[in-house]
């Protein structure tokens, strides 16, 4: 099929004509992989996302996507179009701008990625003011304990605590963030502060299942404390957050998970303290793109606005 294509629409010396719409539902396709939520955005019937995307295959005389169980995958001539597609996107916007003037506005999906704790806790709940001041900007949030591939499109900007590394892919450092020991009201009243390192022997610890920890630097409170007695694991931060909050044990948190809340006190917080940074990262094919360029300001400018919090000196 996908010979016969190209044969039709290369080999004949012709100039392929499509419909220029059809690129605009050909990049809404490429980013969410899936007919039925394509057909939700764009307000189509699934037989038309799949007939003129057949159309633009047709008249490009290539194979775009493939078919899988994870949905639509792009070809490499399909990974091609991408980002001349984008590029395209990107000049219409600038023309849209332009000749706009105050009334145009930059509008689209992101899709940003990043660690489940610091997405569902801190970012989540202040996305609000990226809306208010863009409000036809709009972001999928992915969370995730692995790495997620910005290479391979599986999300357009990642906010990470190591630094990522990948085929084009452009990192910045934009901030840190802290890290203290944190226990209940009910935990310290059965079990007491400690009040020095050597007190931590007899206390209980809440950490993550090393042999599934995927990304090292996770491994926080093994920057401070080695053979504890670790009580409760968990692959998720904010079951160990939570399992904190029960009183079960003593738990490595972020500031930007427990500092704020009044149920968890620090143990130790002149005495311990971890640090991480935070790297932005986005691929090289979609910095130029007026939505995500609106969302990576936006990032930068949160973490900029919270560093005294992010980093504990509050």
């Amino acid at each position: 099929m996908a010979d016969s294509l190209q044969d039709e629409g290369r080999g004949g010396g012709r100039q392929p004509h499509f419909d220029w719409d059809d690129l605009s539902l050909f990049l809404t396709l490429a980013r969410h992989r899936s007919l039925s939520q394509t057909a939700r955005v764009l307000s189509l019937t699934h037989s038309t996302v799949g007939r003129r995307i057949k159309a633009l295959e047709l008249a490009l005389g290539t194979k775009l996507f493939e078919r899988t169980a994870n949905g639509f995958l792009l070809t490499d001539d399909g990974e091609t179009l991408l980002r001349q597609a984008e590029g395209v996107e990107a000049h219409v916007a600038d023309i849209t701008a332009t000749f706009g003037g105050e009334a145009a506005q930059v509008g689209g999906t992101v899709r940003v990625a990043t660690m489940e704790a610091f997405g569902s806790l801190f970012l989540s709940p202040r996305l609000a003011h990226l809306y208010d001041r863009h409000p036809s900007v709009r972001v999928e949030l992915v969370t995730a304990s692995h790495w997620i591939n910005l290479s391979k499109r599986e999300a357009d900007v990642l906010i990470s605590f190591p630094k990522p590394r990948g085929h084009r892919i452009t990192a910045e450092k934009i901030g840190e963030f802290a890290l203290f020991l944190y226990a209940s009201h009910d935990y310290v009243a059965r079990f007491g502060t400690p009040k020095t390192m050597a007190d931590l022997k007899d206390h209980r610890f809440i950490d993550y299942i090393d042999e599934l920890v995927v990304i090292p630097a996770v491994r926080w409170l093994s920057d401070v404390l080695r053979d504890q007695e670790t009580v409760f694991r968990s692959t998720s931060l904010v079951a160990q957050y939570n399992a904190a909050l029960g009183g079960m044990g003593i738990s490595m948190q972020p500031t930007f998970v427990a500092a704020s809340d009044p149920r968890l006190v620090p143990v130790l917080p002149g005495q311990i303290m971890v640090k991480r940074d935070f790297w932005l990262s986005v691929h090289d094919d979609l910095a130029h793109i007026p939505r995500v360029r609106l969302v990576l300001d936006f990032l930068r400018d949160l973490i900029s606005q919270n560093a005294t919090f992010l980093n504990g000196d509050r």
